[in-house]
């Protein structure tokens, strides 16, 4: 299976960058989120177009929880070029909030993040703090213009992607402070704006008509009714990532299977596991 690699001057494969930036040009594609080196292959496998990390189900796989602090930046770093050079497949990484507290630092880690051949990156406004869950604003727009420096910087024209974690962090009024942020965020340089959590269609075609012509992205991390592909495509959604729900899916029937022979001690539960001959057809050579 052919894989690809960062080129001599740090930068990702040209071509992976062209796909992916076109990708983002018209029409929606899905984004799935592997977790390690087999499921990134076998996502290439069915034909998916790109790929993103999902920094949660890797901490999961690590046996961390999904928190900001968990993962230092070296393993994370080591565990994006690993999902890069899997596939031919171009690849953005989810980044979390650039792993340090200041734009400066942010900006170095873009910088080092450029170099594991990544396609594109994204950046968060959470912090990790229950006290101070979002940055504030203006430091939250400096973080975003200073990757976007980064990457210009770095003669890669990689896709940064601005979230917004309102949803996530319990904001009083999420739908009002992610359209001011994600604005804010598109006007600094972001090229791609995502605001995890937003499940209603009409907040949906606001951000995407708020923040156009920049692309929008949508994460589908558990069935919302009245919101497929076609639909999200119809809203004007350009991408649909799944984050960790692909390997929450995994360790379901992982520890409904162990919890069955813990109790039982019956061995039933390993009836659908998938054949050896399967899995060595994905992965041979």
């Amino acid at each position: 299976m052919a894989t690809h690699n960062a080129n001599s001057s740090g930068g990702v494969d040209r071509k992976a960058l062209e796909v992916f930036w076109d990708l983002h040009k018209s029409g929606c594609f899905v984004l799935p989120n592997p977790w390690d080196i087999g499921s990134a292959k076998y996502l290439n496998r069915l034909g998916f177009k790109a790929l993103a990390t999902t920094s949660a189900g890797f901490a999961f796989s690590r046996g961390l929880p999904d928190e900001v602090s968990a993962l230092s930046l070296e393993t994370v770093l080591t565990h994006i070029r690993e999902i890069v050079a899997a596939t031919p497949l171009p690849v953005t990484a989810d980044f979390q909030s650039g792993y340090s507290g200041n734009p400066d630092g942010v900006a170095n880690n873009v910088t080092l993040c450029i170099g594991t051949g990544v396609a594109g990156l994204s950046i968060e406004d959470a912090t990790g703090d229950t006290t101070r869950p979002l940055y504030e604003r203006r430091e939250a727009i400096e973080r975003i213009r200073a990757a976007r420096a980064a990457i210009d910087a770095s003669g890669n024209q990689v896709v940064l992607t601005a979230r917004c974690e309102a949803w996530l962090v319990g904001d009083p009024d999420p739908a009002r402070t992610s359209l001011d942020r994600l604005t804010a965020y598109a006007d600094a340089g972001a090229d791609c704006l995502f605001a995890p959590g937003v499940r209603e269609a009409n907040l949906i075609s606001t951000i995407v008509n708020a923040v156009a012509p920049k692309a929008v992205n949508v994460i589908m991390s558990s069935p919302v009714p009245g919101l497929s592909l076609g639909r999200l495509t119809d809203l004007g959604v350009r991408r649909v990532s799944v984050g960790s729900a692909l390997a929450r899916v995994a360790w379901a029937s992982f520890i409904t299977a162990a919890q069955s022979i813990a109790a039982t001690g019956s061995f039933d539960a390993l009836e659908g596991a998938t054949p050896f001959s399967q899995l060595n057809g994905i992965f041979g050579v």
